[in-house]
């Protein structure tokens, strides 16, 4: 028996056809070549696998025991390869099964799920979507193996291996929230009205480290943090009830505003805007229910960009 490393995978089919037709003529013509290139494919063949395949008798061409112990294996895997090099079928929203998962920060969760879990209750109604929160690590394993289907996060933040994907949502900058009733901040902070002011703190680690305070240091100062809280559900109603500052994103520092009074004022440090990013791997760029799910959020994406920045 030959070994699969030197033995040629295009006889597969020659072989499939021969034993359907048990007649070199015949193959020839239903692989549309010439009867001598038939011939020459048997005689590999016979040469690959060291046996006979088929042999003359007075009914004709009978194939080998071994051959017809072949017969039902290559079929069945030329089956598969014909399934695996078909065109992928068209993904239908609204009667598929399909489970998605997604990693996001509670930051993408509270502006893109919203609308997402809308967009797919009237579309998609059969799909699932799971949703875990972004580690530390990044999630490349999970990503190529696909228990997990896309990331979104700020691209700076996530830092993503150069041949992932990577789709830029929107933008958005630091902003700092008080109560509307503060008694002492009712305009932009100054840099020492800031400073002098207490500060809160959104550290999932718990770190007392933001990316503020690292640009902070770097003017060689410091501000003031006497709370720190791992996410945001809690934050805008401890800073609507307090003096404390908080500094977050502006389209965060909006959505918060609408659910209790608080003032949006921009943040007296100069600091670069965030690109929120959508990520994949370039395996599943192609698969039809996968670019659904990505056209879902990039239309979210575009919606949340649309809106000015007004600070």
């Amino acid at each position: 028996m030959a070994n699969l490393r030197t033995f040629d995978l295009n006889l597969l089919l020659a072989f499939d056809i021969l034993m359907r037709e048990r007649n070199v003529t015949r193959a020839a013509e239903s692989m549309f070549v010439t009867q001598s290139a038939m011939s020459h494919t048997l005689h590999r063949l016979r040469q690959q696998l060291n046996d006979p395949v088929l042999v003359k008798s007075p009914a004709g061409m009978q194939p080998t025991a071994l051959a017809l112990a072949l017969v039902e294996p290559v079929r069945s895997l030329l089956q598969e390869m014909e399934r695996l090099l078909e065109a992928p079928q068209a993904f239908d929203p609204a009667s598929s099964q399909r489970r998605f998962t997604i990693a996001a920060t509670d930051y993408m969760e509270f502006l893109i799920l919203p609308e997402l879990s809308q967009s797919i209750e009237q579309s998609a109604p059969g799909v699932d979507i799971h949703v875990k929160r972004t580690e530390s690590a990044f999630p490349l394993a999970q990503l190529e193996n696909g228990s997990l289907d896309v990331v979104l996060g700020f691209a700076s933040v996530l830092n993503p291996p150069a041949h992932l994907h990577c789709e830029h949502l929107f933008m958005d900058r630091m902003a700092c929230v008080v109560r509307q009733d503060h008694p002492s901040i009712k305009a932009p902070p100054s840099l020492e009205t800031y400073l002098a002011a207490t500060h809160m703190l959104i550290s999932r680690t718990g770190d007392k480290l933001g990316v503020i305070d690292e640009k902070l240091t770097e003017l060689g100062l410091e501000r003031r943090i006497n709370f720190i809280v791992p996410h945001f559900l809690s934050a805008p109603l401890i800073v609507a009830q307090s003096n404390m500052i908080l500094s977050l994103p502006y389209r965060l520092a909006i959505a918060f505003q609408k659910l209790v009074p608080l003032q949006v004022l921009p943040v007296p440090v100069s600091l670069p805007d965030y690109d929120l990013a959508m990520i994949w791997h370039p395996l599943w760029e192609k698969d039809p229910a996968h670019g659904w799910l990505r056209e879902q959020i990039s239309s979210i994406g575009r919606k949340i960009s649309a809106s000015q920045i007004n600070l």
